[in-house]
Order: C-alpha cells, then structure tokens, then sequence
C-alpha cells in the first residue's frame, strides 16, 4: 500500500486501487489505438474490389472474409454526401463500390456457408444483384454482421446476428413469393426475371 507523502517529496503516489484501474484504461487506449491505426491501413488502400480480384474458388473459409470491403474512395464520398451507410442511399461510385464489397462478402461467404440448395420451395437467383431488395435485405444484412462480429459486440454477438437478422433476411429472400420468386428454382433452369412492383397512386 502506498504510504503518505512528505512534504519535500515531490512525487506522486497513486493508491493501488487506483492504479489497477490505470492499467486497464492504457490497455483500453493502446487497444484502441492499434484498431484506429488498422482503420487508416485500410483507408490508404485506394483498390476497389472487382469481380476480376476474386479468387476462382468460392469456398474460401468464412475467417479470411474481411469485415468490411469498402474501399477508401467509398468512405470518403459517405463522409461527404449521404449521412446514410444504407446502400440505397449511395448513388454512382459510392453505389458501385458498395456493392461490389456486398458481393465479395456474399459470393465469399454468405452462399458457401448459409446458401443452401435451390429448390422450387427457396429460389435463388444468380443475378441478384439485379434486384433492388434483394441488394437492401442483403446489405442490411452484411452492416449488422460487421458489426455483430466484432470483438467488442461480445461472445452473443454471433448468435444475435443469427437469430435476429440472417434468418428472417433468409425467409424473405427465399420464399416463393419473394423478390426471386420468377427467378431460379432449380439448379438446371437458371431463370431471372425481375417482378413488377405496384404502380404509385396518382398525385
């Protein structure tokens, strides 16, 4: 235990309590350091994914999947246009890039681990991306794996995205009468056609 001070002793004594609680707020600051230093490691890459970057086998294992795709340019045009990160709120480049990172992540690990066969009860479509809600429910899909994936979400923060996003993303995607419902229902019919959606009411 720390004893008193004396008056010419200009030192500072901190109780052992206390300093218990400063170690583990520098481990937290150094912690967060090092994160903030990887996040500018990823900004400064200025190469967008393309679809020519892909590796020819898909099956690669969910671990090597980064948790975000997004390439500098894209943040960069989200700091300074839209205050959404939702991709229906990007538009042009800022739109491009996002949904080539969405791709990447769902080609690499989304269909290989969750895909399932199609069948005439759960149709797919090779073209999804074709298909504004499928591009909605999917990116929804991938903002809340990215963040509940994360270290600092905790040890539930996998089975949350589970339960509260993937299977009800899955059930909607997939149903007969979802967005893929004209599109493929077996896997040797490829088929894509995209559904008329209801006119807006006259103004």
């Amino acid at each position: 235990m720390s004893g008193p001070t004396h008056d010419g002793d200009k030192s500072v004594r901190i109780p052992d309590h206390d300093l218990d609680d400063l170690v583990s707020t520098v481990a937290r600051l150094v912690a967060e350091s090092r994160k903030q230093s990887e996040t500018l490691a990823r900004l400064t890459d200025d190469s967008p994914l393309t679809e020519a970057d892909e590796p020819a086998d898909r099956t690669v294992e969910p671990g090597a999947v980064p948790v975000s795709g997004r390439s500098a340019d894209t943040q960069d045009s989200q700091l300074d246009g839209p205050s959404s990160v939702f991709i229906l709120a990007l538009d042009g480049k800022a739109y491009a890039e996002e949904l080539a990172a969405l791709t990447s992540w769902v080609h690499h690990l989304l269909l290989p681990v969750y895909g399932r066969e199609i069948t005439t009860g759960r149709p797919w479509c090779q073209q999804w991306q074709e298909h504004p809600e499928a591009v909605a429910r999917l990116h929804a899909l991938w903002l809340a794996w990215q963040q509940l994936t994360d270290v600092e979400t905790g040890l539930t923060g996998p089975s949350t995205w589970h339960r509260d996003h993937l299977d009800p993303a899955l059930i909607q995607l997939r149903t007969p009468d979802g967005p893929f419902g004209a599109c493929t229902t077996s896997p040797a019919r490829p088929n894509h056609r995209l559904l008329a959606s209801p006119e807006p009411a006259g103004v």
